[in-house]
């Protein structure tokens, strides 16, 4: 099982500390998992914009303390090749659907049963989250809880959203 990023994370963190991580870790791994209405979704799909990945579960805390700057960020990037992928960590459909509608999430909310895409993206903690750009490659990666509204997770998604690929 794997470990809630509280103690490593802090709060939203010290803007003075990077915590976007250049993605060092070679190819992008593969995401296909069904969402909360049984349709399948792949990373694929999204080629042609920036996606940020996120990995979070219910049992969280952190992980539910980010879920409202990354809307807030999907909300402002609404008009921009941007998505966010939402991927449960093994929690039952019923769980996160009551979560989801809790939160009133408006991104895609992705199911994995079997904890496969952590395993693929070397997910050790939680939350944990990537952003790829256009072209379909990771090119940062986050550990623990950001605020997804502050300037560096702002400047980073805008600068890809709109650079070439």
């Amino acid at each position: 099982m794997l470990a809630c990023a509280g103690a490593l994370a802090g709060s939203a963190a010290a803007d003075t500390e990077t915590r976007l991580l250049p993605w060092k870790d070679g190819a992008t791994p593969p995401l296909a998992l069904a969402d909360l209405s049984g349709r399948p979704r792949g990373l694929a799909q999204y080629r042609g914009k920036v996606v940020v990945v996120n990995f979070w579960a219910t049992w969280c805390e952190p992980c539910r303390d980010e879920m409202p700057s990354l809307q807030r960020l999907g909300r402002q990037m609404a008009a921009e090749p941007f998505a966010i992928l939402a991927v449960n960590y093994g929690e039952s459909d019923a769980r996160v659907a009551d979560f989801a509608k809790r939160f009133g999430l408006d991104f895609p909310v992705l199911l994995d049963p079997n904890q496969d895409a952590p395993r693929a993206w070397r997910v050790r903690v939680l939350p944990a989250s990537f952003v790829v750009d256009r072209g379909g490659r990771v090119r940062y990666r986050v550990i623990g809880e950001i605020d997804w509204m502050g300037r560096e997770a702002v400047d980073a998604v805008t600068r890809l959203v709109r650079g070439p690929g």
